[in-house]
């Protein structure tokens, strides 16, 4: 046994090297600077006492992390988990893996970072797959190893919990990094923050998402474009799936010219009705491809489906990929791509993936370059649209530690809508966004509750790739569609806000019911430990969906006064209500206070240099400040100051009036919003 010491890397945040340092793990291969002034404003805050001499252990070629655990304390995050959000008596293995049909740990995105209720966090930056046993094993000798008697006792449990914390890593180096915070949220925002902060998505993206058949021709994805127009319909992105290519299994990355014979035309043409283009493609490389010869010598040892895997690691394989895109792509007008297949499979014994013992150029082996793939084709994607000082936003069906600056939401081909929920209530905690995606339906009401809950998510997506659906598939529901399509329109300021908060404070913009900005009241912590069905969307949305079949669900509204979104129904907090609700409406509650800035309906984002009016809603009965982002929307010229924060405060007379203020813009400025009506709720 041998003890390490930890030393301090910025307010909150401490670290500590078990052998030698990694020359690749996922925070140096995305080489994001940690947001120092951000950290400087959260102030310092002690790291636990009972964290501060972890044990190390040497287990043949496993190194085992020791720490203990008290017995009240919830395990939350580990990255994307799809079957629990409280992780506590449980093992977690986290490898990579697009098929993660049960409660392992394996997943798209399986972070090594382990948030706990006591108020500390836990990453371990390495590229190997790490095993945290969370309070799930017993050590012989210890004094809560239990004797229970499975014949006599009703209520025996095949797992027993411990009090400590085993984090289990195949390689005897690898990097800890510790971080402490007043509160759970903070704990995760010191994450993000260090991470380089969370992601500002261009405007646009917030807006709903729609991807076409993988077979359609240029003229059959603008036609079924212009259907949205017609129908009024909301849609800002149009997604094109693998047929786009010359060769999709693998890729070209090239166009076919027999269903897109003038791709800039094509684009343009997106563009002047309002929508945006983005392409699917995965980091495989057909021997077609006229960047094959260069990238063969910068690939790994095995291909896949006939394609060859390169070393995205290398600074060489990450210009040549971005060179052709930037050719190809971001000069006629492409605003993204779905990075799909980047994650591997074993499902049912069949695997597609490079394998484990797979070397590459740069000395990783498969094992490591799985775990961090999707990552890297991210951070390639991300660099070059900087470089045009164009921000993008898209889709990754794999990613890992230090993702929170990185402009993509994941997604899955798995489909239970219980999962897809748990997945989103959890991504909060690792620096992830997720999207519940809408694909089909086995009946109407279905097809409703996936659509209401995924426009309350980060990214509002329809993806009928395999069978065309539209929103409107389900004739008897479409109005039903169309109503929470275009409340997410209408909610675009409040999200918008909610997403510079991320980047400037890493607060997440969808996160856990325990990620409240104040400490959670006693009685609250049990219920909020372990809810799976509901989240927080921004400051003060509490969205609590209900399944096909469901008439009604019990919610647990956190202590102090919440109200109805649409009908503004008081409820006291710190209790549980049984809510009902039809099929017409999915129940979201507004904290006392809260206010929520809504612009008019619109069939796409407007475009910089429009402004439009908000009408504001406050709720309850307390004064209160909501900080209304501005920019323009769609460059990085907010990292340079080119953003204001507009304060709308209410305030309340001693008549117990409520008046609304909102703080014009300065001469000069030219802001996305032009004038506010106010609404006073509840």
């Amino acid at each position: 046994m041998e003890s390490s010491v930890w030393s301090r890397l910025a307010p909150g945040v401490w670290r500590f090297q078990v052998g030698e340092a990694e020359s690749l793990t996922p925070l140096s291969l995305l080489g994001f600077t940690p947001r120092s002034e951000a950290l400087e404003r959260l102030g310092e805050e002690a790291f636990p006492n009972s964290l501060l001499q972890p044990e190390i252990e040497t287990v043949g070629n496993q190194t085992i992390l020791r720490l203990p655990i008290t017995p009240e304390e919830s395990l939350h995050g580990l990255g994307l988990q799809f079957f629990k959000v409280n992780h506590r008596g449980r093992t977690r293995y986290l490898r990579v893996n697009s098929d993660p049909r049960q409660d392992t740990g394996e997943s798209h995105a399986p972070v090594p970072f382990l948030v706990s209720s006591q108020n500390y966090g836990i990453l371990i930056n390495t590229a190997r797959i790490v095993t945290f046993c969370c309070g799930s094993v017993v050590r012989k000798g210890a004094p809560t190893n239990p004797l229970r008697d499975r014949g006599r006792e009703d209520d025996w449990q095949p797992t027993p919990l411990s009090t400590y914390l085993e984090v289990v890593v195949g390689s005897p180096h690898f990097e800890v990094i510790g971080i402490a915070g007043s509160t759970l949220l903070e704990v995760v925002q010191r994450y993000n923050l260090y991470s380089g902060g969370g992601t500002l998505p261009p405007r646009w993206g917030l807006g709903f998402w729609h991807r076409v058949h993988y077979q359609h021709t240029d003229e059959m994805a603008l036609a079924e474009a212009m259907e949205f127009r017609e129908r009024g319909f909301p849609c800002d992105v149009i997604g094109l799936e693998p047929g786009w290519q010359t060769k999709s299994y693998p890729c070209s990355f090239e166009w076919g010219a027999d269903r897109f014979p003038n791709p800039a035309k094509f684009v343009a043409e997106m563009g002047a009705n309002g929508f945006k283009v983005n392409l699917w493609e995965h980091g495989y490389i057909h021997p077609s491809a006229r960047i094959y010869p260069e990238l063969e010598p910068l690939s790994g040892s095995h291909t896949v489906w006939g394609g060859i895997a390169p070393d995205y690691t290398l600074p060489a394989a990450q210009e040549i990929l971005k060179s052709q895109h930037d050719t190809d792509h971001l000069q006629i007008g492409v605003s993204g791509y779905k990075l799909d297949e980047c994650d591997g499979s074993e499902l049912t014994g069949a695997s597609w993936m490079f394998p484990a013992h797979a070397t590459f150029p740069s000395g990783a082996d498969g094992e490591q370059l799985r775990q961090i793939y999707g990552l890297a084709l991210q951070k390639i994607t991300f660099d070059l649209f900087r470089k045009h000082n164009r921000r993008t936003y898209g889709l990754v069906r794999a990613s890992h530690a230090g993702a929170s600056p990185l402009p993509s939401v994941l997604y899955s081909d798995l489909y239970d809508h219980r999962e897809f929920i748990r997945a989103l209530v959890n991504s909060g905690y690792s620096g992830l966004l997720w999207t519940p995606e809408v694909r089909n339906a086995s009946n109407a009401e279905d097809w409703v509750r996936r659509m209401q809950a995924v426009c309350f998510s980060a990214m509002a997506k329809l993806n009928a790739w395999s069978d065309s659906t539209k929103p409107w598939s389900f004739p008897e529901v479409e109005a039903i569609v169309l109503k929470y399509l275009r409340l997410r329109m209408r909610l675009l300021p409040y999200l918008y806000s909610a997403f510079a908060k991320y980047y400037f404070e890493g607060t997440p913009p969808i996160r856990a019911l325990t990620l409240s900005e104040t400490p959670i009241a006693a009685e609250d912590a049990a219920h909020l430990a372990n809810e799976e069905f509901a989240w927080y969307l921004g400051d003060s949305l509490l969205v609590a969906p209900l399944f096909a079949g469901q008439r009604w669900r019990d919610v647990y509204l956190p202590t102090g006064d919440w109200f109805d979104f649409e009908t503004g129904e008081r409820f006291v907090g710190g209790q549980s209500y049984r809510v009902y609700a039809g099929l017409d409406k999915i129940p979201v509650f507004v904290k006392n206070g809260g206010i929520i800035p809504l612009q008019p309906e619109c069939d796409h984002v407007p475009p910089t240099g429009a402004a439009v009016p908000l009408t504001v809603r406050h709720y309850g009965d307390v004064p209160s400040i909501f900080r209304l982002y501005d920019d323009d929307g769609e460059s990085f010229d907010f990292e340079r100051g080119m953003y204001r924060w507009h304060m709308l405060e209410v305030t309340i007379t001693p008549e117990g009036d409520r008046q609304g203020n909102a703080l014009a813009a300065e001469t000069g400025w030219f802001s996305a919003y032009e004038s506010v009506t106010w609404e006073f709720i509840g």
